[in-house]
């Protein structure tokens, strides 16, 4: 069952990698289209730091005519013969940072899909076929109907667009560790991600203390629902004052070069743990001292599973969770806009782009 749709897809790809701020007008041919897949016709679609840092090719050399994007929202046009989801066409989905997994490892098994060895990133990323994923600045995406994510209906679009990445890169390592009533948790970097962090955190139960370097965003942080917060350069011995006294500490900040981890190590309880999500630069580097990282555990996250992904969304209704976002036309002057203001730093806290049926006529 599906609605007319054209055979190739438009969107609004990077088409010179030294011009990467100003982004145009392509088409592209859809990945082969299989009985599990699903096709959705875009709605909106948030801008994430990921974009930035693909569209400038900081990470890797960015295909010719890239399309990126991965925080989607549609509707639901055509469905392959074996989808068995449940899905529906007409129906509102989400799709992250993840459109494909083998879906029968180990990890896939154990709602583990990010880390599948077979993982396929919603852009930039060939399949097994050797078709290179394009995302969400496009009037229409074709996933793995596992990856297509039922929305509830009390999220607007553009607030549930924001949260398809960016809101589970916050809140997975949280439930992952242990967040809740009677726990203390810091999250360093109020931005993008860092202020959904701060929303979740909050929601989950805890006692949320917000980092940031300078004293700028503490009204921000309070009405996000911070019970505290800490300005790291302008306190100087807010480590010695905060001795002994964090669960968990997300670290959200883009960058890691400004963080001083043997600062946290110190805040940290025996066995508690430090989860970093910042994909800065590949040329930058974590330094720290490993003898402060005795009784403290320190990692990564990667995104959320599509089971977390549905706990968030549920809990994003039940509890009216809101991130700050500020909604952009879609258009090459859009996300030329949406880029340079994000390179800036003026955004409060995150941007989606709307008016598809406008643009992609």
């Amino acid at each position: 069952m599906s609605s007319k749709y054209p055979e190739e897809f438009q969107g609004i790809g990077i088409v010179d990698k030294e011009d990467w701020l100003h982004p145009k007008r392509v088409s592209f041919k859809p990945k082969e289209f299989t009985p599990n897949s699903v096709d959705i016709k875009i709605e909106c679609c948030g801008c994430c730091g990921s974009d930035i840092h693909c569209a400038k090719s900081d990470w890797f050399e960015l295909p010719h005519g890239q399309v990126v994007g991965h925080e989607i929202i549609g509707h639901v046009v055509k469905l392959g013969p074996n989808c068995s989801s449940g899905l529906k066409v007409g129906d509102r989905v989400g799709v992250g940072a993840q459109v494909f997994a083998c879906l029968e490892c180990g990890r896939c098994k154990e709602d583990n899909e990010p880390y599948c060895p077979k993982f396929v990133t919603t852009y930039c990323q060939p399949y097994e076929d050797g078709y290179v994923s394009q995302g969400g600045y496009a009037d229409y995406i074709r996933v793995h109907e596992h990856f297509a994510i039922p929305i509830p209906e009390e999220i607007p679009s553009e607030l549930a667009a924001p949260l398809m990445c960016g809101g589970i890169t916050a809140f997975s390592p949280l439930i992952r560790n242990g967040a809740g009533p009677n726990k203390r948790v810091g999250v360093v970097g109020i931005g993008g991600i860092g202020h959904m962090c701060t929303l979740f955190a909050k929601a989950l139960g805890a006692e949320v203390w917000a980092f940031s370097r300078r004293g700028n965003k503490k009204e921000d942080a309070l009405k996000l629902g911070a019970d505290h917060y800490v300005a790291t350069l302008e306190d100087k011995d807010w480590d010695t004052k905060l001795f002994n006294n964090f669960d968990l500490v997300v670290v959200c900040a883009s960058s890691l070069s400004d963080i001083q981890i043997d600062k946290f190590v110190k805040v940290m309880k025996i066995g508690s743990s430090i989860i970093s999500i910042s994909a800065p630069s590949f040329d930058e580097k974590l330094v720290l001292s490993p003898m402060g990282l005795m009784g403290v555990k320190i990692g990564n996250s990667a995104i959320g599973s599509v089971k977390e992904i549905k706990t968030m969304l549920d809990l994003a209704a039940e509890k009216n969770i809101k991130p700050w976002v500020e909604t952009i036309p879609i258009s090459e002057k859009g996300v030329n806009e949406a880029f340079e203001r994000m390179e800036n730093g003026d955004v409060r806290y995150r941007f989606t782009f709307v008016d598809y049926d406008k643009e992609f006529k």
